[in-house]
């Protein structure tokens, strides 16, 4: 990969060049950046809006050939995900790019831009009574192309899978302006395979998703949630697994636990009335002495507040067995000791998420050290700027030399988010 240049040693020397992108995208698509642009305290120089994909191609070839390192956004709600850029000169949004192309209702399939927010792209389909089923974070901000790159899926995947099994087709542009597609538009269609589970989840560091190509599922008729107390976390992790193990036909099932109260577990179930009243009976059969207590659609929004109010804090993504929930979280309590205050949405498929608040930030990360230790993998996805030393991917893994080749396969000049992902790629 290059070596890294300084934003300001760049600006000095590409006074033309910005004129040549300008010409690319149009005199009121590119703007100068504002600090509100900053990517994790990496302040870029310039916004660019391509308003189509052979814009955004276009856009990339010519950052790529004057050696600028280029960041891709979308909506923007998880910019704050992965370690800082090492570089950031350039910032190109997806924001124009935000049509549903198409809808084959019959097929059940859509093709979307990627600059297409969740919510307006689930609200287009639901006219057809069909759904992509995710239920990712702040689905009202959030796009289809960032969804792909940080790979956020929601509780909907203990039912229908991750996003790498939802999406059958996408196109990206790499940094050489090459603009590449696979996979297709109906279910059965195994063409490109690879390209689109490759892309989801590397952080945009391969190339700029421009559209994609999901299968979709029907809108249920009516949902409902139970929630059931226990006493500890050992009767939740119990209760999870009971109830993995059973004919249930659950759409949800996750742990809300922390250091102050019961631990609590949601159940959700879909389809019709008398469907879910039998259901609902089984599972009370399952819970044993678990009591009961009053529940709403709205326990399945808890992981958006644990972002809330930042504060001296961070919020780590953590996987484990469904049999390891109780003893993960005795080591939450363990090493956090009282210093450390931790609440803890854990999903039956063992994803889970940890916010840790403390006074003191070395706390934090002393407790993150030991942590990692024990539980892996432990990502931290929102940390304060006090702990913005902490590397939040932790220790790579024996993969790390395929991914090191794969970028240089897609980004050979480490032009697309130089340093945010994996092991600094």
């Amino acid at each position: 990969m290059v070596q890294a240049r300084s934003s300001a040693m760049a600006g000095a020397t590409l006074e033309v060049p910005w004129q040549e992108l300008r010409a690319i995208v149009g005199e009121a698509n590119l703007k100068s950046a504002t600090p509100e642009d900053a990517v994790l305290g990496v302040q870029p120089q310039m916004v660019a809006l391509p308003g189509n994909e052979q814009e955004i191609a276009a856009a990339l070839k010519w950052a790529d050939q004057n050696g600028l390192a280029v960041v891709p956004r979308g909506g923007g709600t998880k910019l704050d995900w992965g370690n800082p850029p090492a570089r950031a000169d350039l910032v190109l949004s997806t924001a124009r790019l935000n049509r549903i192309l198409e809808h084959a209702w019959a097929d059940m399939t859509a093709s979307v831009e990627a600059g297409a927010t969740v919510q307006s792209f689930q609200d287009i389909l639901a006219q057809h009574g069909q759904r992509l089923a995710i239920d990712p974070l702040f689905p009202e901000h959030a796009t289809i192309g960032g969804l792909l790159s940080t790979n956020d899926s929601g509780t909907l995947r203990l039912r229908f899978g991750a996003l790498r099994d939802l999406i059958i087709g996408v196109t990206i542009a790499l940094a050489d302006g090459t603009i590449a597609s696979s996979g297709g538009k109906v279910v059965k269609n195994v063409a490109g395979y690879d390209l689109p589970k490759l892309m989801t989840g590397a952080m945009g560091t391969l190339g700029v998703i421009t559209r994609a190509v999901f299968r979709l599922y029907p809108l249920p008729r009516t949902r409902r949630t139970v929630t059931l107390a226990v006493e500890n976390a050992k009767q939740a992790e119990d209760l999870v697994v009971a109830v993995q193990g059973s004919k249930l036909a659950h759409t949800g099932l996750q742990v809300r636990i922390g250091g102050e109260g019961k631990p609590e577990v949601d159940v959700r179930f879909a389809g019709t009335e008398t469907g879910m009243d039998a259901q609902c009976a089984t599972l009370r059969g399952l819970a044993g002495g678990a009591r009961e207590c009053g529940a709403s659609m709205e326990v399945w929004e808890s992981l958006q507040e644990l972002w809330r109010d930042a504060g001296n804090s961070l919020i780590a993504k953590f996987s484990v067995l469904p049999t390891e929930i109780g003893a993960t979280c005795e080591k939450f309590r363990q090493i956090g000791g009282s210093f450390v205050r931790w609440n803890a949405i854990i999903q039956a498929t063992g994803l889970g998420w940890v916010r840790m608040d403390a006074a003191n930030p070395a706390t934090l990360e002393s407790t993150v050290r030991k942590l990692r230790s024990e539980v892996q993998p432990f990502v931290i996805q929102r940390r304060s700027a006090a702990l913005a030393t902490i590397d939040v991917w932790g220790p790579t893994s024996d993969s790390f030399p395929l991914m090191v080749a794969v970028k240089q396969q897609f980004d050979p000049n480490g032009t697309l988010n130089r340093g945010r992902f994996v092991g600094g790629i």
